[in-house]
């Protein structure tokens, strides 16, 4: 699937290159808007700085604001800056409630107060309410643009109330049932609307056992109870049990694309907001920083083999084979690290069953290490004709990957609850720490007994 959408990509982009290198500017914008919103963001993403800010030129203005929505913060906030101050405007015309929360965060504050002038009262109360939450909390995800119904109502007064409405809001599976307060009281399912008696009320009816989502509720919480549930909507509620709005399923499905980006590319230090094809040195500023930290790292150890200067001048042996057990403990220890961070994303770590996984990690740790240590100890010996060496370097292993299986279940866990995003900074204190540690059992271990 990820191939014929890259094959389509560049298919797109050889044929827009070929219309604007021939001079049929026409032609190639003609194309372009051919191509849904969601198509020409991903195409804009798939270029270069100089060739994305041609491209944008000729997208529509009708289809602006609906791209800018699809595209990532830092590449949208560059497109922005560009834009006349009308367009910014214009292009919030049709936007819903949720994506125009998102995009505003983007503006310059003059544009900001002009946009929510633009708006009508209701719209822009709507806007301020989604504005008024955290932008990774429900209350910040969710559109206002539910519909309510009374409990005692037929489903025959709703039905024509949806006919009279004529077209109902995206991804709509059911209406929410509120009283007179807007107090939240349960769901009506459109197939409950259709398939029972007229006549009978939406109370009699309706699902009261809805799962509801406080305001307040981090967004990746979010994800985990529509995808536990398979939920296609959830109802937004305050405090008090009433109604906000809603989330649907296509908020949530950018949510796990964007905890997934963010595991994968916070282990190199970098945000999912990176742009690929961005300018040569604001990339060089941001990637620096993690090259100045791992500096410091790679200096530890360094430090760590100066104490052991005497041992390498006289047995040359270690020189050679001190790598192998700080690369096997960072292999391990990433694995096992890996694997809480994502248990920790999913919510399957939790104080009750810390120990039991610190304690068969250790096990794990142990078992592979033994394994290897058997393997890395036989080569060593049949490569250096030294027995003393292969017991060495297997008991450094065995000791290594020991060190590094606890580090990897304890390092995310307590970064986790001192609030320091373990996806970031973990690799490095676990490459840290097994470097330090296989580095200095080795070298130990050969200082006591080879020298």
């Amino acid at each position: 699937m990820e191939q014929d959408r890259s094959q389509k990509t560049e298919d797109q982009i050889l044929a827009l290159s070929d219309a604007l290198q021939s001079g049929t500017m026409q032609h190639a914008r003609g194309m372009l808007n051919e191509l849904s919103p969601a198509e020409i963001a991903h195409l804009l993403e798939s270029l270069p700085h100089t060739e994305r800010n041609i491209i944008w030129e000729l997208v529509d203005p009708d289809k602006e604001g609906e791209v800018l929505i699809q595209l990532g913060d830092e590449i949208r906030s560059t497109l922005i800056k560009d834009m006349s101050l009308q367009d910014m405007v214009n292009a919030t015309e049709g936007m819903d409630v949720d994506d125009l929360a998102d995009y505003i965060q983007a503006l310059p504050d003059r544009v900001t107060t002009q946009v929510l002038t633009s708006l009508d009262t209701q719209n822009r109360e709507r806007l301020e309410a989604v504005l008024s939450y955290p932008e990774d909390s429900a209350g910040g995800l969710m559109n206002t643009d539910t519909i309510t119904v009374r409990g005692e109502v037929t489903l025959d007064v709703v039905l024509r109330y949806l006919r009279r409405m004529g077209k109902l809001p995206d991804h709509t599976d059911s209406l929410f049932v509120t009283n007179r307060d807007n107090v939240f009281i349960g769901t009506l399912p459109l197939a409950s609307i259709v398939t029972n008696d007229p006549d009978k009320t939406v109370a009699e009816v309706m699902s009261r056992d809805t799962e509801v989502i406080k305001a307040s509720m981090e967004d990746d919480e979010v994800a985990k109870i529509f995808e536990t549930h398979d939920l296609i909507s959830a109802p937004v509620v305050d405090e008090n049990m009433k109604l906000l709005g809603r989330i649907t399923v296509d908020d949530v499905v950018d949510v796990i694309r964007d905890e997934a980006e963010h595991s994968v590319l916070g282990m190199a230090g970098l945000t999912e907001e990176e742009d690929l094809f961005a300018p040569p040195l604001p990339s060089a500023k941001r990637r620096a920083v993690w090259l100045g930290i791992n500096l410091i790292t790679a200096f530890m150890a360094s430090w760590v083999v100066s104490n052991f200067e005497d041992t390498l001048q006289k047995v040359v042996t270690i020189a050679v084979l001190m790598n192998v057990v700080a690369s096997m403990g960072g292999i391990a220890g990433s694995q096992t690290l890996t694997l809480v961070i994502r248990g920790l994303a999913l919510g399957q770590v939790s104080r009750s069953n810390r120990s039991w996984l610190v304690n068969k990690e250790i096990i794990v740790g142990l078992l592979n290490g033994i394994a290897w240590a058997f393997v890395i100890g036989a080569i060593s010996v049949f490569w250096f004709d030294d027995l003393q060496v292969g017991y060495v370097i297997a008991a450094a292993t065995i000791i290594n990957l020991f060190v590094a299986a606890f580090s990897g279940v304890v390092i995310p866990i307590v970064m986790n609850k001192l609030n320091i995003d373990p996806a970031i900074a973990g690799n490095v204190v676990l490459t840290t720490i097994t470097d330090i540690v296989g580095l200095f059992a080795f070298l130990g271990l050969a200082t006591a007994f080879l020298l």
